[in-house]
């Protein structure tokens, strides 16, 4: 990074800079770009999903700006929409995995994980304070007009992000606890919500939150839906037994992939279209169906088994 010095922004944005010149392949403009993500993350978002009433001006302005940089961004693909998920995606996350995420006490280092987030960039996880974790209102839900509520289910695990998006949101962020967290994870994945763990190259090209995301109002939903790639599979697929199925359909209605239907009275899963996120799983009354992990889908981000691998090879 360019600059050596930056002392006329407040603590956590210099913690993050500081942060930013000891990550490899991490540029002033990858600064930059974490900046106005972290600073103004409902209007990067709004402008993203076109819900903001300056869309029209912005979201053009920002296509110029990010076409005349690429060229500084390392290895990009040709094709647009995978360079774009190259660098911000999600991995599907049971939510039972999810916990564990937020339940790390001790600093931790995860690099190149290509094998269980198959991208370039972005794909480290490296927590520094990972105790500290803080809720943000979800910038997704709270660009729609008709939202899915509670807003407040972002998850930002680890400094220098907490800090950041709590210095820079103290309106619409709180810290919270491990159980905190914890609770609100299970509260989602019973309303049929998906844990995603979400990487992102202008933050430090590692793992900094997990969302919990509806396919109504999620952004990366949309995107994935419209051909960019931003999700990935947890590893695993569920699979339903008929002869225990009762036909009720709960599990099609709560199935944020659409991967669900009804087929002869019974639950049918389309193994394509089924990322294993397990919220169906506990739907179900019957326990008529189960995941089990699927060699197509990837590895699953395990992230006890990565400790302990880390660990060993020390």
């Amino acid at each position: 990074m360019g600059v050596d010095k930056i002392t006329l922004f407040k603590q956590a944005t210099r913690e993050f800079y500081q942060e930013g010149k000891r990550t490899e392949d991490y540029s002033f403009y990858d600064f930059l770009h974490g900046c106005l993500y972290g600073k103004w993350p409902y209007l990067y978002i709004g402008v993203a999903l076109g819900e903001h009433r300056l869309s029209r001006l912005l979201r053009p302005l920002f296509m110029l700006v990010s076409a005349i940089l690429s060229p500084f961004q390392k290895d990009q693909p040709a094709d647009s929409n995978i360079a774009f998920a190259n660098g911000y995606h999600g991995k599907v996350v049971p939510v039972e995995e999810a916990k564990r995420l937020v339940s790390i006490q001790e600093e931790i280092v995860l690099k190149d994980l290509e094998q269980i987030i198959p991208f370039t960039r972005a794909k480290d996880i490296i927590l520094h304070n990972p105790e500290r974790i803080v809720v943000l209102e979800c910038p997704c839900r709270a660009s729609r007009p008709n939202p899915c509520t509670p807003l407040d289910v972002c998850l930002i695990v680890g400094d220098p992000f907490a800090s950041f998006i709590l210095t820079h949101q103290p309106k619409k962020a709180r810290l919270i606890s491990s159980t905190e967290a914890i609770e609100i994870l299970q509260a989602e994945h019973d309303r049929g919500h998906v844990s995603h763990a979400f990487f992102k190259d202008a933050m430090l090209n590692r793992f900094y939150a997990i969302c919990n995301c509806c396919s109504c109002c999620c952004g990366a939903f949309q995107a994935h839906r419209n051909g960019t790639p931003m999700l990935m599979a947890s590893g695993y697929t569920s699979y339903v037994d008929a002869y225990l199925c009762e036909g009720c359909g709960s599990c099609v209605e709560y199935c944020q992939f659409l991967a669900i239907e009804m087929n002869d009275e019974k639950a049918w899963i389309n193994p394509e279209a089924c990322f294993g996120c397990g919220v169906c799983v506990d739907i179900c009354q019957n326990s008529a169906i189960t995941t089990a992990r699927d060699p197509a889908k990837g590895i699953p981000l395990e992230i006890n088994k990565l400790i302990e691998g880390a660990t060993a090879g020390n």
